[in-house]
């Protein structure tokens, strides 16, 4: 997909700041979208999946890992 424009507004400091430095904000920007994006997706699908995460944990603490015996370490 493409780049497309978006407006933000930023701190005049930290803007300058960054300015001065040379820093691209732009793809400074993109990058924290980015990463932000990503940690709520993360936490998204663990809230989504709970329920299946806890009983597989019940589950191991039950009756262990499903291939435990073939662990050489």
């Amino acid at each position: 997909m493409g780049r497309v424009k978006v407006n933000l507004t930023l701190d005049a400091d930290v803007a300058e700041t960054a300015r001065s430095l040379g820093l691209n904000m732009s793809r400074l920007a993109e990058a924290a979208i980015a990463e932000a994006a990503k940690v709520e997706r993360n936490r998204r699908w663990r809230e989504e999946n709970s329920a299946a995460i806890s009983a597989y944990a019940d589950e191991v603490a039950k009756d262990g890992l499903p291939l435990a015996r073939y662990r050489s370490f």
